[in-house]
């Protein structure tokens, strides 16, 4: 299999698990996946999040799913839990195609390595 039928493939099972589980079948964007990472990476799903702290967990999931390819590195938890990363290099500049494959990317590997998916 080709590697973007492949990404395709494995994209469409994340999408179809995070949907059938917490959109009630409505399909989830990438950017609500996103959100959901970050939510998970926070360790605090029960919560209901202002505005400005949504964008803060969107931004979590983004250096978390990013951090394999060297962009960012962990730094260390606050004291409420909210995790921190330092950037390590500059994002290149993508086109928005680009940017959604590279986040693709990153978010199928995020759930083959939890084994969520194969």
């Amino acid at each position: 299999m080709a590697r973007d039928e492949q990404l395709k493939a494995r994209w469409e099972l994340v999408v179809n698990f995070l949907s059938t589980r917490f959109a009630e079948g409505d399909i989830l964007d990438l950017d609500a996946i996103i959100y959901l990472i970050g939510v998970q990476e926070l360790g605090k799903p029960n919560q209901k999040y202002k505005k400005d702290e949504k964008l803060n967990l969107m931004h979590i999931a983004i250096c978390r799913l990013l951090e394999p390819y060297g962009y960012y590195e962990f730094e260390r938890f606050d004291e409420d839990g909210w995790p921190h990363y330092t950037v390590r290099e500059q994002l290149p500049a993508l086109k928005a195609g680009e940017q959604s494959v590279l986040m693709k990317e990153a978010i199928v590997s995020y759930f083959l390595e939890r084994g969520i998916i194969e």
